[in-house]
């Protein structure tokens, strides 16, 4: 009878502990590292309008707990990029969810050679495979006013090392809003708040699908 006794307690303790633990774990937000240039970091706008705290918006607004930190810089090029990425994660909380890597467009209008920017991407994904930390690689397009084969070779790093390291791939980040006026700060280079909210809507399917189950 003792024993039994023992064994009751045992067990309401337990399922008490059960109780107390799992509003804990499902609490648990989801870390999102929006790693970019200024396309990322907001440039112009308020920190609301920003594409990482929109991101978040529009993720809690379906019903996802997650958190998506600005890890965005204006004027970052590839090579700041990677020189940067290692300190970025170091002074996080947590081990990220999912980093969206947006780099590269400040390479193309500084002419900088596509293999330059391959090579520095690449590194990017290695050093990330390593780390455990899922990918979704955003792409870039290079301006018409540049010759054919500049474009080429520029658009087509995206695709190839998405293949290569196997991560996911959003095709162009500013879809959809690239020459847009309406959705376009004065520099007629980077979205404004509204173009902002369109590029959320067209990568968020991307997003949700990146993050882990």
């Amino acid at each position: 009878m003792l024993r039994f006794v023992r064994y009751g307690w045992s067990l309401a303790l337990f399922q008490a502990l059960l109780l107390v633990m799992a509003p804990a774990a499902s609490a648990r937000e989801a870390l999102v590292v929006a790693f970019g240039d200024s396309l990322t970091a907001g440039y112009g706008l308020k920190a609301q309008e920003s594409f990482p705290a929109q991101l978040e918006a529009a993720l809690r607004r379906s019903g996802q707990a997650v958190r998506v930190h600005n890890a965005g810089v204006s004027g970052d090029t590839s090579s700041a990029g990677r020189g940067r990425l290692g300190w970025v994660l170091a002074g996080l909380k947590a081990k990220p969810d999912l980093v969206i890597l947006e780099l590269g467009a400040n390479d193309m209008l500084r002419g900088q050679k596509p293999a330059l920017t391959r090579s520095n991407l690449e590194a990017l994904l290695i050093d990330l495979k390593r780390r455990k930390i899922p990918v979704l690689l955003a792409g870039m397009k290079a301006s018409y006013n540049l010759d054919r084969a500049y474009r080429a070779e520029f658009d087509g790093l995206y695709p190839a090392l998405a293949k290569k390291h196997g991560v996911r791939f959003y095709p162009f980040f500013m879809e959809g809003v690239a020459g847009n006026r309406g959705l376009l700060i004065a520099d007629q280079m980077h979205p404004n708040p509204k173009g902002v909210a369109v590029i959320v809507k067209r990568i968020l399917p991307s997003v949700k699908a990146a993050l882990p189950r």
